[in-house]
């Protein structure tokens, strides 16, 4: 689930990844850790002059069920080839997401095969 919003004033990125999954799913986050940093592609406003969106994702683990909440109008779940819409920005996340979970498994490998030759020697 990718919940959206900003910190509050002296909230940490993670607690307020936190605190956005709650307030817009109810869920109840336990645990969570940075996973990396996207920068957006530079967009015109709906107002004046340009901006680019700048995220900190997070990986959040929670318990409950997820019905949305707030400004959330409904929640479903995503992945390559489905039609769920989503936004380019949204898309661009989730494509860093899997080229991230795709990276750690292939040092989870090394790993693993490093200890294994390590207690080769021990």
């Amino acid at each position: 689930m990718l919940p959206g919003g900003g910190a509050d004033k002296g909230e940490t990125r993670i607690k307020a990844a936190m605190r956005e999954l709650r307030e817009e799913t109810g869920l109840k986050p336990y645990y969570a850790k940075y996973l990396f940093r996207h920068v957006g592609k530079v967009h015109k406003s709906h107002g004046h002059g340009y901006f680019q969106d700048h995220h900190t994702v997070c990986l959040v683990k929670a318990t409950g069920i997820p019905r949305p909440h707030h400004e959330v109008k409904y929640v479903a779940y995503y992945k390559p080839g489905s039609t769920v819409r989503i936004s380019g920005v949204t898309r661009e996340i989730i494509e860093k997401y899997y080229g991230y979970k795709k990276r750690s498994k292939i040092k989870q490998r090394q790993l693993s095969i490093v200890n294994k030759i390590l207690e080769w020697f021990t």
